[in-house]
């Protein structure tokens, strides 16, 4: 037989990948089985048998097919579920797949863009604005036409903050996405979102607005009830309306407790807006995240005290929506995919190893100003803004702290994955392996002896470590 050429071989273990995807189950462990298998032959590719020319030609296939794997995977949960087939492993299984295999896209991207980098003061992309290898629509819903936002669609994004990796990555699943909206569309078809941030609570802004606002990656989910979709956007909308035009804001619920409550968090709003609007038939998330028992301190620092939630992230994998259309600027993903390795490890040094953030004066400091802001006015929040996000009048100082020290600890440890990164792509032209960053991240601990940034390891253990020299 003739030797297949590399594009031609690739293709061909790409849709060997999408035929195993859609490959039939019977059993939860067919799921595991299925997704681990797709996960090891994404993960443990050798990118060093690839020139930089291979690389750069062979992306746009891998970026196109890799999409239709995840679509394909997506497809399925709404069965699996129904099938009673989705249990705790074949969930982490599922979103784990999901997770390597857009990241692996990502890197494609990467190369074909030629690791352009987005400036500091680049506004950015805007999401979805356009048909390229940026947007991929779900074959279901690719018209060829540019993307038509519907009332009820729901977004799924993510920042490229230190604190969007910190809520990717919270609780017992490692995802890709920080925050979630809903699409509203009035009677004159203008689009607007209706969400709840950190800083300002509840608000309603311009759909073009925040799709213009510096995304690293997007996606685009729909219920497949047009009439309950649109349903569920009227009453949140109009439920935020009559708060500001009140005059009182509905704040950010730091606790992530999905009882009852005036407050509210990006997810929940979006939880209340269908079961409102299907009088209590359909309730967020089919599969929550839960929150590890042993990183109670960091959870009490940060405000969260529920066990389970929804988090952004579980939104990927819920079965009463669909898949519409995914959106990424490969200017921020390798960033992004930087920011998650850094945060996952700083998640397992606080749960595995017993480290904790330990604050010092300045960090005091920095706390007590910030939360001294919240009685000033707007001009002067805005001034101290640019030390760290406007800080919303309810947050408590423990918690800006926490998240001051989270900066100041991921900070240095992105730049030098990213200056290391430069350095692989300039000798090989190759990004850094995501388990490479991972290997890079544990020396930095071994060598920290007992702290990395304000994270500092259970004193015991550091005299021990000081007393072995």
């Amino acid at each position: 037989m003739p030797r297949l050429s590399l594009e031609d071989e690739i293709g061909r273990d790409l849709r060997a990948m999408r035929a195993l995807a859609n490959a039939p189950v019977a059993s939860s462990d067919d799921i595991v089985r299925i997704v681990s298998r797709i996960y090891h032959d994404v993960h443990e590719r050798d990118l060093s048998r690839f020139s930089r020319a291979d690389l750069k030609a062979l992306a746009p296939l891998a970026m196109s097919e890799l999409f239709l794997v995840r679509s394909a995977i997506r497809n399925r949960i709404g069965d699996w579920h129904a099938q009673g087939l989705m249990t705790r492993d074949a969930q982490h299984g599922v979103r784990d797949v999901l997770r390597v295999l857009r990241y692996a896209s990502d890197m494609a991207g990467e190369v074909h863009w030629d690791y352009a980098v987005a400036a500091d003061d680049d506004p950015g992309l805007r999401a979805f604005s356009e048909r390229s290898f940026n947007s991929f629509a779900h074959p279901a819903f690719d018209t060829g036409q540019p993307f038509a936002f519907r009332s009820g669609d729901v977004l799924l994004v993510r920042g490229t903050k230190h604190n969007s990796a910190a809520i990717a990555r919270i609780g017992d699943v490692d995802s890709q996405f920080s925050h979630t909206a809903i699409v509203y569309i009035d009677a004159h078809g203008r689009g607007w979102v209706v969400e709840a941030l950190i800083e300002e609570g509840a608000v309603i802004k311009p759909l073009k607005a925040v799709l213009d606002h510096g995304l690293a990656r997007a996606m685009l989910f729909r219920h497949r009830d047009e009439a309950l979709a649109a349903r569920a956007a009227q009453l949140i909308y109009d439920f935020v309306k009559r708060a500001q035009d009140a005059g009182k804001p509905i704040l950010y619920d730091f606790s992530m407790e999905l009882g009852p409550s005036n407050r509210l968090f990006c997810s929940k709003l979006v939880r209340i807006a269908y079961e409102d609007a299907s009088e209590g038939k359909l309730r967020l998330p089919a599969f929550p995240t839960r929150f590890h028992a042993s990183n109670v301190a960091f959870y009490k620092r940060i405000g969260v005290t529920a066990a389970e939630s929804f988090a952004p992230g579980d939104l990927e994998i819920e079965p009463a929506f669909d898949l519409v259309a995914e959106w990424q600027d490969y200017r921020n993903t390798a960033q992004v995919r930087h920011q998650d390795m850094i945060m996952s490890k700083l998640f397992e040094w606080m749960e595995v190893h017993g480290y904790r953030f330990r604050e010092d004066w300045s960090i005091r400091l920095i706390a007590w100003l910030g939360r001294f802001s919240t009685k000033l006015s707007r001009r002067v929040q805005d001034l101290v803004a640019n030390l760290f996000a406007r800080i919303p009048p309810h947050m408590p100082k423990r918690t800006i702290a926490t998240i001051v020290m989270l900066q100041k600890t991921a900070q240095p440890l992105l730049e030098e994955i990213q200056h290391l990164e430069r350095v692989r792509v300039a000798t090989e032209g190759r990004p850094l392996h995501p388990r490479e960053v991972l290997d890079y991240l544990e020396e930095v601990r071994r060598k920290g002896r007992g702290q990395v940034g304000y994270l500092m390891a259970p004193r015991k253990w550091r005299r021990a470590v000081a007393k072995s020299g």
